[in-house]
């Protein structure tokens, strides 16, 4: 696989509303929530062996999306939905299908179940 493994961060480490995340996951559940002629939108969760999290993919990324599927996630960004955070992949980035990684994804610490509050700073 292209690049080394220091190219690439762990779930665990993901934060509120940053971006430039180079992540391989593998896809625990998947489910398609928007589906119209011109936009397929599936959210599923995906992790490594430190995390999981939500991920967003859309359109030709959504294809890729398949429970067991490895994939790697390029220059993405974690959004927040409802105070929550999620991991999306928009045009400066990209989705690849992945060979088998040999980790399994860490279901017990799923990130986005975590709520964030946005708190002003004076």
């Amino acid at each position: 696989m292209a690049g080394d493994s220091s190219d690439f961060g762990k779930v665990s480490d993901l934060r509120p509303s940053t971006s430039g995340h180079n992540l391989r996951v593998k896809v625990v559940d998947a489910k398609t929530v928007v589906e119209r002629p011109k936009l397929t939108v599936v959210e599923s969760i995906v992790g490594d062996e430190t995390a999981s999290v939500v991920f967003s993919a859309k359109n030709e990324q959504a294809e890729l999306v398949k429970p067991g599927a490895y994939l790697v996630l390029r220059n993405a960004k974690v959004d927040m939905y409802r105070g929550t955070m999620r991991v999306v992949v928009d045009s400066s980035g990209k989705v690849e299908a992945s060979d088998k990684l040999g980790f399994e994804a860490k279901k017990d610490n799923n990130l986005s179940l975590i709520e964030f509050e946005l708190v002003p700073v004076s």
